[in-house]
């Protein structure tokens, strides 16, 4: 029962906002209080949407033996007094304003659909700001100046960069492989980091250490090559999503801005 009910708790608060009319067949009554039918209908089917599998018989006794337990132990709850704990009441209201503030938030995404032309838009945005050029590097991060000192005189006098990165980098994701950064735009580093690389020729490293908030560096340039973004098919779908945000609180900056506050 437990991967059934680490789904169910978060479906059954939005599922508060279901009109009672429409749940007219009782799925079982428990001390009185019937749980409808379409209550258990609903959450099959979110359940089977988040799965990609299909609503089962099995799957929806599952749910059904789920919410009669949850309705046993609400009902508990309510019979100690729990419900009339200030904090609990507390709870439940910011509850409540959740599921509200998702339901007409998800009433003005239907309404005010992100369109091809701003999904365009906000790719060409990006691709203008990714880069002319690509950058593939090493680097070796160490805690210290005098540490990436001591090894830059190391590579003067023949060391190899890779033996190097394994041997002293602090930065875990890139020391296995000799300290390579793989492909990237100057603009993934912080700018320290990206000022330094830019400014080398494939082959050469920095002679002097480049400090920045995570450490002091030495870093290698392998080989540039013309940037090229992902295809926007590709963007797609975070770039609806960033769009979706940006609709979402420029409609909640509206609504504040026509609400009468007081503090």
């Amino acid at each position: 029962m437990t991967p059934i009910r680490s789904k169910i708790l978060p479906l059954a608060v939005a599922l508060a906002l279901f009109s009672p009319l429409a749940m007219a067949q009782t799925a079982a009554t428990v001390n009185g209080k019937a749980i409808p039918e379409s209550l258990i209908d609903a959450v099959a089917a979110n359940m089977a949407k988040q799965s990609g599998q299909p609503v089962t018989p099995e799957l929806k006794d599952q749910i059904r033996k789920e919410m009669i337990l949850r309705e046993v132990v609400v009902q508990e709850a309510e019979k100690q007094g729990l419900t009339k704990q200030k904090q609990i009441q507390e709870e439940l209201e910011i509850n409540r304003q959740n599921v509200l503030i998702r339901a007409v938030l998800g009433e003005y995404l239907k309404k005010h659909p992100i369109t091809d032309a701003q999904i365009q838009a906000k790719y060409d945005q990006f691709a203008k700001t990714f880069g002319h050029t690509e950058y593939e590097a090493q680097h070796i991060l160490v805690p210290t100046q005098k540490e990436a000192d001591d090894i830059i005189a190391q590579l003067k006098k023949g060391a190899k960069f890779g033996d190097l990165a394994k041997k002293y980098s602090k930065d875990t994701g890139s020391a296995a492989n000799g300290g390579n950064l793989g492909w990237s735009t100057p603009g993934n580093f912080v700018p320290p980091f990206a000022d330094a690389l830019t400014k080398l020729k494939p082959g050469q490293y920095t002679t002097t250490p480049v400090h920045t908030q995570f450490g002091w560096h030495i870093i290698k340039l392998d080989k540039t090559r013309p940037a090229k973004p992902p295809a926007l098919d590709q963007l797609r779908p975070q770039i609806v999503q960033e769009l979706q945000r940006e609709e979402i609180q420029k409609y909640q900056q509206e609504l504040l801005a026509s609400a009468k506050v007081t503090q």
